[in-house]
C-alpha cells in the first residue's frame, strides 16, 4: 500500500500542470511512472522536451527500448503501471490505475472540468474504502 495518496484538484491545464509537477519531483530525485490518456501522451511528451527554456526533463515513453525506460527517471505510458524501480505513480487519467498499490506514493491530477471531477470523487472513495485517507491539494486556493 502506498504511504500517501494525494489529489491535486483544480489543475487549470492537465499537461501544463503535469510538466511543473514532474519537474519539481525530478529535481528532488524521484522516479515516476506517469499514466496518461492516449490523447495527452504526445502533447505531454513534447512539453517535457521544452518545459522551460533550455530545460529538458529526461523521460521515456511506452515503446522505447527497455534500457531507455529503465534509465529514465520519468516514464509516460497509457497502460497499466509497472513500478520498475519507481516510487511515484502520477495518474492523469479519469479511472483508477490498475496496480496503484505497488507504488510508495500516488498523485492524482484533477482538472476543473466536470468530466474529470466526477470520476475523481469515485477514486477518492475507492482509496478510502482501501483504508487510505487521501491528501487534498486545492490548486485554485493555492493560486496567487
Amino acid at each position: 500500500m502506498p504511504a500517501e495518496v494525494a489529489f491535486h484538484f483544480n489543475a487549470p491545464d492537465r499537461v501544463g500542470y503535469a510538466c511543473r509537477l514532474l519537474r519539481k519531483a525530478y529535481l528532488k530525485g524521484a522516479r515516476l511512472w506517469v499514466r496518461v490518456a492516449a490523447d495527452d501522451l504526445g502533447p505531454l511528451d513534447q512539453a517535457l522536451w521544452v518545459s522551460q527554456a533550455g530545460d529538458f526533463l529526461p523521460h521515456s515513453r511506452e515503446g522505447d527500448a527497455p534500457d531507455v525506460v529503465r534509465h529514465s527517471p520519468i516514464h509516460l505510458a497509457t497502460g497499466a503501471p509497472d513500478p520498475q524501480g519507481r516510487q511515484v505513480l502520477v495518474n492523469l487519467c479519469a479511472d483508477m490505475a490498475e496496480g496503484w498499490e505497488r507504488f510508495e506514493r500516488v498523485i492524482e491530477v484533477v482538472t476543473q472540468a466536470d468530466e474529470d471531477r466526477l470520476p475523481a470523487r469515485e477514486r477518492w472513495r475507492t482509496y478510502r474504502v482501501q483504508g487510505i485517507e487521501p491528501v487534498r491539494h486545492d490548486l485554485a486556493s493555492a493560486a496567487p
